[in-house]
């Protein structure tokens, strides 16, 4: 009996024990749960019984100028398209080798495709398509397949294609914009996303809105940009950079009353509907070499070098000076283009005959110190501040590394690098009366709430006079009229500009690049203006590396004549005021 009763008593004691201790751990359990991890389970709860969806703010449209008659036509080269994502939670997929074979017959991908990325236990992964136009988004959300999800996003199309892609950019799979204007204005054009927070019951109805918090779309832009003068551009720079067999070419147009960029192309470009494609193939295509790339310009410098020497005053219109076919700088022979003296001339002349000896000595008698200090008030040693992506800044070296043969090269485009948009500006300045106009894109700005607000002409310092200013375009005039540039003219109006035939540095080997053409590599360039007696807008035409021809009056005066024609008498509808021949 006594051990009938040891044996009850020991079973009570382990039962008691462990009564106690499923009581201390029920305890701590319960203190676990509603003091240290209270947070915790009460997130989980409010998950459970809260929702919450984000909704997407429209990016806004880029718009351009589709009519020079109606100033309020305006075209959308890029804007937001309504599309669909396919998104699976593999976590709450029983059958994935079965729900991947369903999907494959709605998406363009394989089962095995869609099979490896639903193939694991994970609560996120990203979107298995993207992009599906609402019929085909709708076939699938009228399936209910368990785990998948129909979510809406926006997509940014560009309907004109590869017009101005380089100026424009593009916006890629995340929504940020990248390069050009997209790039620039990526925050004011993305807006801000909306939400929506509520409660919800145990069946996942809606019972009651917490909080709410409306998209704003992003702002919209009316660009300076004219659609037909852009696309009648990009024809023609395509045109002429297939019949001279150059590699690539640019033309910038800027209107002088307003600053605005009236048109940029360059080419070869891109596609931005079809950016990840090009991305793979050559992204340097992404790039906008009218902003971003820096070359010697050859002789259209020598229009800003005589318009600092003439408002120095260290000549004037009337200055005089015979020059020989050659002359000796720090021990470097410097020629004439075509190695031929051209004799007496006076300032006028030398821009004409595009001379290298007379230029070196209009130089010399401007000095280092006035002309280093009027290349920094033309703007080209400093970006413009357009408003784009990636512009890049002019270089020439710094003062107190020149010598006389840097101020001799200088003067006529060799030994100092700019960007076209730099150059464009600093003949805008010769264009305005002397004034440095600071180049934009943007004509106005449309808010979200249809309110607009238009972008004035900003003007800089007076960087040479008004009388230098005239002086040079009647010096512009004379060149086109009976110099390198006849083939830029327009019958029936005053156009001024200057060629330059530029060699490229040989980044390898140093020095320039030479041929066995004897056409050579050069860059060719023409900057110009019309009408010069008051100018409507200044034009940059540049072809790299032609080689049907050795100098630009050939290849880029002809596409400069071509394009101010269509630009005075299409666009700007001016009224001839000379005899045409």
């Amino acid at each position: 009996m006594n051990g009938y009763l040891k044996v009850v008593d020991g079973r009570l004691k382990a039962f008691s024990f462990l009564f106690i201790f499923l009581v201390v751990i029920l305890i701590w359990r319960m203190f676990d749960i509603g003091a240290i991890k209270h947070s915790h389970y009460l997130s989980l709860a409010q998950g459970q019984q809260r929702f919450e969806k984000t909704e997407m703010a429209s990016r806004g449209r880029i718009l351009v100028h589709d009519s020079s008659v109606d100033p309020k036509s305006y075209y959308p080269l890029a804007f937001d398209v309504k599309r669909f994502a396919i998104w699976v939670v593999p976590h709450q997929v029983k059958d994935k080798n079965k729900l991947a074979g369903e999907l494959s017959s709605y998406l363009d991908l394989s089962k095995d495709d869609i099979f490896g990325k639903i193939n694991n236990d994970k609560l996120y992964i990203p979107p298995i398509k993207q992009g599906l136009v609402l019929d085909n988004a709708k076939k699938i959300e009228d399936q209910n397949f368990p785990g998948v999800y129909v979510m809406p996003e926006y997509s940014r199309y560009y309907p004109e294609g590869s017009l101005a892609s380089q100026l424009l950019g593009f916006v890629n799979g995340d929504g940020i914009g990248n390069y050009g204007f997209e790039g620039h204005y990526n925050e004011e054009l993305k807006g801000k996303e909306g939400n929506v927070v509520g409660e919800k019951d145990t069946l996942g109805r809606m019972i009651s809105l917490l909080d709410q918090k409306d998209p704003q779309d992003g702002i919209s832009y009316v660009l300076t940009i004219d659609r037909s003068v852009q696309y009648f551009v990009e024809k023609k720079l395509n045109e002429a950079i297939k019949e001279y067999k150059a590699d690539s070419g640019s033309v910038l147009i800027m209107d002088v009353k307003t600053g605005g960029i009236l048109a940029m192309a360059s080419s070869p470009s891109y596609d931005p509907n079809n950016y990840s494609k090009q991305a793979d193939k050559d992204p340097s295509k992404f790039i906008n070499p009218a902003i971003s790339y820096l070359y010697e310009p050859g002789s259209v410098f020598k229009t800003i070098s005589m318009a600092s020497a003439l408002d120095a005053g260290a000549v004037t219109s009337e200055t005089e000076g015979t020059f020989s076919n050659y002359t000796v700088v720090d021990g470097y022979e410097i020629h004439t283009a075509e190695d031929k003296p051209f004799g007496r001339e006076n300032m006028a002349q030398i821009l004409q005959n595009s001379d290298n000896v007379g230029m070196v000595w209009v130089a010399d008698k401007l000095g280092d110190n006035r002309l280093y200090d009027y290349i920094k008030k033309f703007g080209l040693l400093q970006k413009t501040g357009i408003d784009l992506d990636t512009e890049a800044t002019g270089f020439t070296p710094p003062l107190d590394q020149w010598r006389n043969i840097t101020r001799a090269t200088v003067s006529f485009g060799q030994g100092i690098s700019v960007t076209p948009i730099e150059l464009l500006t600093a003949y805008a300045v010769i264009a305005n009366n002397g004034k440095y106009i600071y180049p934009h894109m943007i004509d106005k700005m449309i808010m979200p709430d249809g309110t607009e607000k238009k972008v004035e002409k900003e003007e800089g310092e007076q960087v040479v006079s008004e009388q230098t200013a005239k002086e040079v375009r009647e010096m512009l005039y004379s060149v086109v009229a009976n110099g390198h540039s006849k083939k830029a003219g327009v019958p029936g109006f005053k156009v001024g500009a200057k060629t330059g035939t530029a060699q490229i540095p040989d980044p390898k080997k140093g020095g320039y690049l030479t041929s066995d053409s004897g056409l050579g590599i050069y860059n060719h360039t023409l900057a110009g203006m019309a009408p010069t007696d008051d100018p409507q807008f200044v034009m940059i035409v540049k072809l790299e590396k032609p080689k049907t021809a050795k100098y630009a009056e050939s290849t880029a005066a002809p596409l400069f004549g071509e394009i101010a024609s269509f630009l005075l008498n299409y666009h700007y509808r001016t009224v001839p005021t000379e005899p045409i021949k």
